[in-house]
């Protein structure tokens, strides 16, 4: 005979906002959090100074650049999963293989990817203030970036979109509200 049994423990949700510099990932990131009332990361601070200085100068990060940073986005989610706290954050995830390292062990992890064409992109990054990635690493974002087209976890939002629509096409094509962690 055996024991009772337990129901399933559901993760708390995690959305990563996802794209090249300039697409408005700490934008949308911030507007669903406040939407929703979920924890919020702009993954950027969690970039090491030395990566910071790199794109600072317009230097492509590297693949050894980028993993302590995504180490460090990985543990961000699973401390806020471990407190049965939803969240999003805004993650370039550039890379299927970073896309995977963030998925892996991370049940119903979900992406938001912001898209744009070039010309839109290099105008927002040269108008915005304050942040430490300029026009000159698009290009280099852009040779980077490895489309998740073909991922099932993926929806892509057009950047030319208010923020307020991205939101509602982010709530209504994901399903999402408010979340509280089953008793």
């Amino acid at each position: 005979m055996s024991g009772p049994q337990l129901a399933p423990q559901v993760p708390a949700p995690v959305v990563v906002v996802m794209g090249v510099s300039g697409v408005g990932k700490s934008t949308l990131m911030a507007a669903l959090a406040a939407r929703l009332g979920w924890a919020q990361l702009d993954g950027d601070d969690l970039h090491p100074a030395a990566n910071v200085e790199k794109m600072r100068r317009g230097e492509p990060l590297t693949d050894a650049d980028r993993a302590p940073w995504l180490a460090a986005v990985r543990r961000w989610i699973d401390e806020r999963r471990a407190q049965s706290t939803p969240c999003v954050l805004a993650c370039s995830a550039l890379k299927r293989s970073y896309r995977e390292s963030l998925r892996t062990g991370r049940p119903g992890l979900r992406f938001v990817w912001l898209t744009g064409d070039r010309e839109v992109l290099h105008r927002r990054l040269a108008e915005r203030t304050g942040h430490f990635a300029g026009p000159q690493i698009l290009d280099s974002q852009l040779a980077t970036l490895e489309p998740p087209r073909d991922e099932g976890d993926v929806i892509s939002v057009d950047v030319t979109l208010p923020t307020e629509l991205q939101v509602d096409r982010v709530l209504q094509t994901l399903g999402l509200k408010t979340w509280s962690a089953p008793a």
